[in-house]
């Protein structure tokens, strides 16, 4: 069926609860595939990455990638999973273009990790946990390029390339177990779980996780449930959703499109659907298979892995700071609010904060410059913080200068226009535009004179008790020398000729 109206979704939570399910695969920054030895570098040609082995020629055997199965236990442990003692790999038998093997090595009922939980905090400072059934390791899959058609889809397309450097590419598919409870919140929870997921992989170093690059995708399993209702819905399943803020919006707009197909006396069907970024919708994909459909069986080419407990305590023990630990002591270092941690944490700011204040910046100023003008600035022209020109190093130089008197906010605030323009860095850009305060004393007191002369009538009110009135005078100063006075100094200098105490 059909829906062309969705339900809203304040009418949508009155009636159905949602429960999710999130499966977030992650490729691993291994230099070689999972079961050989190919690169996994990207950018190469097509096809020229590719051996017997992932292309699944008669004869070839697979080995097992020591590092990715290191850092399958390594996330394993972040999520506060057990590992097991014994595991072992498994074929998933079907038929995609892009798979060579006709088969993916994967993981089915004997996983690496299971049994963890990952602790979220919401924008309120509310922290939710969201249970995960299991991580197990696995290979990705080849691309596909569909040719000819306008939406770069199958549909309407002439024909497609297959690009097989990608497949075999070692990755860790991580799956919740069914996220309950959170109603209006569930949106919000999907995008904080993705969000709390990528930062502690990059923390872990194994993987960059770059969702646009598609080192980081999740597929959003949703149902609904009329209240009172202990029994799930029939589940859709979105896929390979590739953003923070995609995950939330297809999570809220497939809880009013199953609300709109149960409220008309419609049937769920449990399929696999498309995302589409350019107005949050999704699309009928196909018809998803249950786990029997993919005849599951042991992979025989592989022995089992038998993880040793020294090691993986002793991986255990490696472990860096989790993310949510470091914002902790970070918050506390920098003296900042919950609410205002939040706000740094939901900008992609920590890291960019952490590294200009070890470039020479005070905490505040490198808070104060990437909150604010860099914010603006990276909301204006629609690209995340750490995409714009301007290095830490750069942002902690403006500071220094600001903080040395050689510039002051307003000027700081080109400088920082001038490096973002291409103009080079800070330095540079000061000594192109001429934008050095001006701390010639001579020079002040000469600006100060003329102020005072050319608005008599204001100097007298300040000389007779009205000193809130030095702001024209001062305003006065700062258009004659182009904003490049240290605008208290004059107002310490006009009160001084003025014979008023400030």
């Amino acid at each position: 069926m059909t829906v062309t109206e969705l339900v809203s979704y304040e009418d949508a939570l009155a009636a159905y609860d949602p429960v999710m399910g999130l499966e977030v695969h992650v490729e691993l920054g291994t230099k070689t595939k999972m079961f050989c030895g190919c690169s996994t570098e990207l950018g190469a040609e097509p096809n020229s990455q590719t051996c017997p082995t992932c292309l699944g020629m008669p004869g070839s055997l697979p080995v097992v990638n020591a590092i990715g199965v290191e850092s399958a236990v390594k996330i394993g442990l972040a999520l506060n999973c057990e590992i097991a003692e014994w595991c072992r790999f498994a074929r998933k038998n079907y038929f995609y273009p892009d798979m060579p093997k006709n088969f993916q090595t994967s993981q089915y009922d004997e996983p690496i990790a299971f049994n963890g939980y990952l602790d979220v905090q919401l924008e309120d400072g509310e922290i939710f946990r969201v249970q995960i059934e299991r991580a197990h390791m696995e290979e990705d899959t080849g691309k596909s390029l569909h040719v000819g058609g306008a939406t770069g889809r199958i549909h309407g397309a002439s024909h497609s390339l297959l690009d097989y450097n990608r497949a075999g590419i070692p990755l860790i598919e991580i799956v919740t177990k069914p996220i309950e409870g959170a109603g209006a919140r569930a949106p919000e929870v999907a995008k904080a779980y993705v969000a709390e997921l990528r930062e502690l992989i990059k923390a872990l170093g194994v993987s960059e996780a770059r969702m646009e690059q598609g080192q980081m995708r999740c597929d959003v399993n949703l149902s609904l449930r009329p209240h009172g209702r202990e029994k799930f819905g029939t589940r859709s399943e979105t896929k390979n959703v590739n953003s923070l803020r995609s995950v939330e919006r297809a999570a809220r707009y497939e809880i009013q499109r199953h609300a709109a197909v149960l409220n008309s006396g419609g049937t769920i069907i449990q399929e696999t659907r498309h995302f589409h970024e350019e107005d949050g919708s999704t699309t009928s994909g196909r018809v998803k298979e249950e786990a029997e459909d993919y005849r599951y069986f042991p992979e025989p080419d592989l022995v089992p892995i038998a993880p040793a407990r020294d090691w993986v305590a002793e991986l255990g023990s490696s472990l860096p700071e989790l993310p949510r630990v470091r914002r902790n002591r970070l918050r506390e270092q920098w003296g900042v609010s919950e609410h205002d941690m939040q706000s740094i944490l939901n900008a992609g700011a920590v890291d960019l904060i952490v590294v200009t204040i070890d470039a020479g910046a005070d905490a505040a100023s490198a808070r104060k410059w990437w909150m604010g003008e860099l914010a603006r600035r990276s909301n204006e022209d629609g690209v995340e913080l750490a995409s714009l020109p301007i290095t830490p190093a750069q942002v902690a130089r403006v500071a220094q200068l600001v903080a040395a008197g050689d510039l002051n906010d307003k000027l700081a605030r080109q400088v920082i226009e001038g490096v973002l323009a291409g103009e080079g860095d800070p330095d540079t850009v000061v000594d192109k535009r001429g934008l050095k305060v001006v701390s010639d004393e001579g020079a002040l007191g000469a600006a100060v004179d003329e102020a005072i002369a050319g608005n008599a009538a204001i100097a007298d009110k300040i000389r007779g008790g009205k000193v809130a009135a030095v702001g024209a005078l001062v305003g006065a100063v700062m258009k004659t020398t182009r904003g490049q006075a240290d605008a208290a100094r004059v107002k310490e200098l006009i009160l001084q000729k003025l014979g008023v105490e400030g």
